[in-house]
């Protein structure tokens, strides 16, 4: 299994496209089976010269991709300017079945689980799908309820495509076909192990509490007190730095992913956002919905714990060895929007996984599985880890 991550800022798509083919060609002999291809907004008019030149010349058994705000590839991060990535690989012995969902058919597909694996190319030896989705057509919701409920042990990784602001105007590739909206994406199946790491960029605040009073997506009382009266008792002990972060935006709630611990740690909470308060109950609004008995804790969100927590997430002690290739989603809320210095999460993770080839993109919500179960995410950067594997 050999791979090869390159990253072009050419502003001319067929000029951009050529130069990617000939690298890959000289770093892989020519072998590829397949193309992943992120590319960014300024690149849209010019898709198709893109795929054409990447399908016929590359000869990939799948091609998946998509547009997006920034691209990731090699060493650098493109943010907002002219980009365009690929990751080319040679993979003995993995299926591969690439798959387009039109927004039409969600509706069908979701009520019929042996259609809906059909599509996506779900079998016994599954062992990741990757997806890229439009945000504006996409349930992506239901999708990963489903796959928990029909497919699990394949979990879902990936991305939304970042490139619009409306429908309409992203751009999804699979093999040679350009599409705007639904979801392209990709089954491994047979000699591949693909392992998944998500860094939800938060560190803990405060001490765990249970959800004592609840109703939908809002939280009443913590502990048997309001809400807020608890949290403005947490923030009060704060060090001023974490106090500043707060008032900018970056608090979180973090919900306990199994409730059968005596102490919870990093990786062991989903990260949501806090949507509202109600002064006059003390109650907090949650993006998400909770229950009574939850374990809960407050997260703050800033460059220093992204930075902290990737760092961890990626430790060779976790992970192990280097795989051959990984796909990185980021929220397009990290970057140099979050980051003194372009460049953070690719930097992180070649330091971390010196011998592996990198790209993807930042995107408008990251896939990915959390305690065993898949989740659209905001702030985190999404791995998936591709190694040999029976």
């Amino acid at each position: 299994m050999q791979f090869v991550s390159l990253v072009c800022d050419e502003q001319d798509s067929e000029t951009a496209a050529a130069r990617l083919v000939e690298q890959a060609r000289a770093a892989t002999g020519g072998k590829i089976d397949v193309v992943f291809t992120f590319l960014t907004s300024h690149h849209r008019e010019g898709a198709d010269a893109i795929v054409e030149k990447l399908w016929l010349e590359l000869d990939p058994q799948a091609l998946i991709g998509c547009s997006a705000e920034g691209v990731i590839g090699g060493t650098r991060e493109i943010e907002r300017s002219f980009g365009l990535a690929i990751l080319v690989g040679d993979m003995p012995d993995v299926r591969l079945h690439p798959f387009h969902i039109a927004a039409e058919e969600w509706e069908a597909l979701l009520s019929d689980p042996a259609a809906l694996a059909e599509r996506m190319g779900r079998g016994p030896q599954t062992r990741a799908v990757i997806g890229l989705g439009d945000p504006f057509t996409t349930p992506v919701g239901e999708l990963m309820e489903q796959m928990d409920r029909e497919m699990s042990g394949s979990p879902l990784v990936g991305g939304m495509a970042s490139a619009a602001r409306s429908p309409g105007g992203n751009v999804l590739l699979r093999n040679d076909q350009i599409f705007s909206d639904g979801m392209v994406g990709l089954s491994l199946s047979g000699n591949i192990a693909v392992q998944t790491v998500v860094s939800q960029g938060c560190r803990p605040i405060g001490r765990a509490l249970v959800i004592t009073k609840a109703d939908k997506d809002v939280i009443e009382q913590l502990g048997g007190k309001p809400a807020m009266m608890v949290l403005a008792q947490i923030v009060a002990e704060l060090p001023q730095r974490d106090r500043e972060q707060i008032e900018a935006g970056g608090l979180l709630l973090g919900r306990a992913i199994s409730e059968y611990r005596d102490q919870f740690g990093r990786g062991d909470f989903l990260i949501r956002g806090l949507a509202g308060a109600d002064q006059r109950t003390g109650a907090l609004r949650v993006g998400d919905m909770v229950r009574v008995g939850q374990t809960v804790q407050f997260h703050v969100h800033d460059a220093a714990a992204a930075h902290d927590d990737l760092q961890s997430m990626l430790d060779p002690g976790r992970i192990g060895t280097s795989p051959e290739a990984a796909l990185l989603f980021s929220c397009n809320g990290r970057g140099t929007r979050l980051f003194e210095q372009c460049g953070h999460d690719i930097g992180v993770a070649a330091a971390a996984m010196p011998r592996t080839a990198i790209a993807g993109f930042f995107a408008a919500g990251e896939l990915g599985p959390v305690g065993g179960r898949n989740f659209i995410h905001g702030h985190t950067a999404s791995f998936a880890l591709l190694r040999p594997g029976a």
